[in-house]
């Protein structure tokens, strides 16, 4: 059975003439005809009896259609629904993202755009470093935005940006006098670093080595937002992303480092071997373009 079947037998079951089904259609009236009797051949009794110049639903007729009518909805539905996905103005976009970038490059990047695309929805995840890959590859998230390169062929990965790293002090502490120092001013302070999985926490002890010290961890952090806390408690420094402005606790003091490079890359993945759909699409070239245009947030000394 084809769909167009069905709906032409919805209609004149409805009450709608075979003239008239043929000419919204667009199909002859014999070709409507012939595949009306073809259906009523496949389910072997007849669906629609003649009543003067009218059709009338059999009573295995009346059975069929109600069926017929929520088959026909839920694929009406289905085509909706895939119809908004890849419409680039009503499109849903999968984005992961590490969760570093939750508090300030994801609401930047996704406002901005939905201020030209309002209607455009986002189903949103955190993304672990080791985890970008997966996600792309089992269709999970159509972009990632990440602080990790990822190293599989299949992965395609572009710079947005380099994301200054600071010293962060409590307001108090005797270095916050200093807008910026050597990161080897900080060797003898204890140091509040997050989990060992961490990339950012490796990052953070392959500078120290460079700057010629080994860092002594006090506590270690689950997350930035709780490494902040502890510094602003006084618990120890913390090597953090500099982060726009707008976003910093007014306890803590964020310190430009001038004897090593401290900086972290931040870009976004996708698939190569999966096409993004339209929403997607145009979503990650907004991306792209803000980060050519240097109009990316956390920049800020």
């Amino acid at each position: 059975m084809d769909t167009d079947t069905l709906r032409w037998f919805q209609l004149v079951a409805d009450g709608v003439t075979v003239t008239e089904v043929s000419e919204i259609e667009g199909v002859s009236q014999p070709g409507v005809s012939r595949a009306l009797a073809r259906l009523e051949s496949q389910l072997g009794t007849p669906l629609l009896r003649r009543s003067g110049r009218t059709l009338r639903m059999t009573h295995a007729g009346s059975a069929f259609k109600r069926h017929v009518d929520g088959l026909l909805h839920q694929l009406d539905d289905g085509l909706a629904a895939v119809d908004q996905i890849i419409d680039p103005e009503r499109g849903t976009v999968a984005l992961a993202f590490s969760a570093s970038l939750g508090a300030w490059l994801v609401p930047d990047v996704i406002s901005t755009f939905r201020s030209v695309r309002p209607e455009v929805g986002f189903t949103l995840a955190r993304a672990s470093d080791d985890r970008v890959s997966t996600l792309l590859a089992k269709g999970r998230a159509d972009l990632v935005l990440s602080t990790v390169r990822p190293e599989e062929q299949a992965v395609h990965w572009q710079r947005l940006m380099d994301q200054p790293l600071r010293l962060v002090v409590p307001v108090s502490h005797p270095l916050a006098r200093h807008p910026e120092l050597r990161l080897a001013d900080a060797a003898a302070e204890p140091f509040v670093m997050l989990q060992r999985r961490s990339q950012l926490r490796q990052l953070c002890e392959e500078l120290c080595r460079a700057a010629g010290f080994e860092p002594a961890v006090a506590l270690r952090g689950d997350d930035l937002p709780n490494v902040a806390g502890l510094v602003a408690a006084g618990l120890g420094v913390a090597l953090m992303p500099a982060g726009p402005a707008s976003a910093r606790s007014s306890q803590l003091r964020y310190l430009r480092i001038t004897d090593v490079q401290a900086t972290r890359e931040i870009g976004v993945s996708w698939a190569r071997e999966r096409r993004l759909l339209p929403a997607a699409e145009v979503f990650r070239d907004h991306v792209l373009e803000r980060a050519r245009a240097q109009r990316l947030p956390g920049l800020a000394d």
